[in-house]
């Protein structure tokens, strides 16, 4: 239970490479907030858990193990949230770029394609604004946590 079965620097890079390799995954996987996870999007969240485990343990189940896995993951969490605060380069790789869906009333129809959002989001957040079509919008944005930001055009404003 307190002996490793492992070196202990083992766990940490087996954490570290989990957790760049997962990091890059979600971040292909596209922009959405976790208010907005679909079913779909919470099961392959749990799989994508369970399908590291094994990877982070390499069999080891000592609470040493547990912990220095843990603290690892912690850590480099916290890094790359310090580095993404400091510099505009590796928050952009992190969270990529806010991503224009309306311009001018027009539904950029590649850009939700490219970001996968159906238009059934987009209306929705339409509605949200008070709006019911893309006319009325000055500009649409999918936000780099998800979300949908709507600016109406200016004679919706006043």
């Amino acid at each position: 239970m307190f002996e490793l079965s492992l070196p202990w620097w083992e766990f940490l890079v087996r954490a570290a490479v989990i957790y760049i390799a997962l990091l890059v995954f979600v971040r292909i996987s596209g922009k959405r907030a976790v208010g907005e996870f679909t079913g779909f999007d919470l099961v392959v969240l749990i799989l994508l858990s369970e399908s590291a485990q094994g990877a982070l343990t390499g069999g080891d189940e000592s609470i040493p193990g547990a912990l220095l896995l843990v603290a690892t993951l912690v850590g480099l969490n916290y890094l790359v949230g310090l580095l993404s605060s400091r510099s505009r380069s590796i928050d952009k790789l992190i969270e990529g770029e806010p991503v224009a869906l309306v311009r001018d009333g027009k539904v950029l129809y590649r850009a939700l394609k490219r970001e996968n959002v159906p238009i059934s989001d987009l209306e929705e957040a339409f509605r949200r604004a008070g709006l019911t079509e893309a006319t009325a919008v000055q500009l649409a944005v999918l936000e780099t946590n998800g979300e949908i930001t709507v600016v109406k055009t200016d004679s919706v404003q006043r």
